[in-house]
């Protein structure tokens, strides 16, 4: 277990990670991803699988709790319908991860992005110790005050109060991974002393925080292992990163691991290039058109950018 987490740690730091264009001649150390938002939930698996064989270095669930039949907004700046329907096929992220992990080896797996606060944090700091566990220490946490206000209203709870919410909720997980007990009196989860075992691989699991929003960019730099963002450019993904990284000076956090993910396209080597010169870390890609064309359109951009993975990796 000692290697593997030294192993995750050079992950976290973009050290010969797989998945990447370092292992290409003239390549970045951009990691490459896929997210299951883009195609069919029947190939999920398949393709999980062949991501892990493929060496991409992760894989990314999206999330709802529920949807309404009336929504509106949307993650995306300037859309103007809901990206989703309300038929959309949902799955519980840690149940389904869990099984994923049990069919790879190397594959990271995340949220893309997960409503932390919608949930008390005994639920989610449970479900993805246990997701940590069964997947040897490869679980992530893209997490999001979310969009759809609809969804928190239709749980009781007054949309307004997603963001502070969500900050309470990520403290209290951290502190029920690392501390031997913990006692919580914020205004949303209060509870007395509790213990809570086992602990994740991960002390803590990395929580990436999602979303555009002046307010997300803060606490990506305020709370943040990392930002997770929507679909960018190499120029858009750098002016968010410079924002954030104004307010982790503030806070005085520019000393600690922090990771930046977008999802975005890669047609060549020199758009590597641009993402890494642009600061993200890794870029979630969906080089295919519709979900006949994922497992050939994977195996494609594998060979051109990632190239084949090492033995063992």
């Amino acid at each position: 277990m000692p290697l593997f987490i030294a192993q995750q740690n050079r992950k976290m730091c973009g050290e010969g990670a797989p998945g990447s264009l370092a292992a290409v001649p003239g390549g970045s150390d951009v990691k490459f991803a896929v997210t299951f938002g883009r195609m069919h939930p029947r190939l999920w698996v398949e393709a999980a699988e062949a991501a892990d064989r493929l060496g991409f270095e992760s894989a990314w669930l999206p999330e709802h709790l529920v949807l309404p039949v009336a929504m509106s907004g949307s993650p995306h700046a300037d859309a103007e319908h809901p990206p989703v329907p309300p038929t959309t096929q949902l799955f519980d992220p840690a149940s389904y991860l869990s099984f994923i992990a049990a069919r790879t080896t190397n594959l990271r797996l995340g949220t893309y992005v997960y409503l932390l606060g919608l949930r008390h944090p005994f639920v989610t700091a449970r479900a993805f110790a246990t997701l940590d566990w069964v997947s040897g220490g490869r679980a992530m946490i893209g997490a999001g005050a979310g969009w759809l206000q609809e969804e928190w209203r239709a749980l009781g709870i007054d949309p307004g109060t997603r963001g502070e919410r969500l900050d309470e909720a990520i403290g209290v997980c951290r502190r029920l991974w690392t501390e031997p007990t913990v006692a919580n009196d914020g205004p949303y989860f209060p509870f007395d002393e509790v213990a809570f075992e086992p602990k994740p691989v991960q002390r803590p699991i990395p929580i990436l925080i999602g979303g555009e929003s002046a307010p997300a960019l803060r606490r990506a730099g305020r709370l943040g292992d990392g930002w997770i963002g929507m679909s960018h450019t190499p120029d858009s993904a750098a002016a968010a990163v410079a924002v954030i990284r104004a307010h982790r000076a503030e806070a005085s956090r520019l000393d600690q691991p922090f990771e930046v993910t977008v999802g975005g396209e890669c047609a060549s080597e020199d758009d590597g290039a641009a993402w890494t010169h642009a600061g993200v870390d890794r870029l979630i890609v969906s080089p295919w058109r519709r979900s006949a064309e994922v497992l050939h359109a994977m195996a494609a951009f594998s060979e051109r950018f990632i190239g084949a993975p090492t033995a063992g990796a």
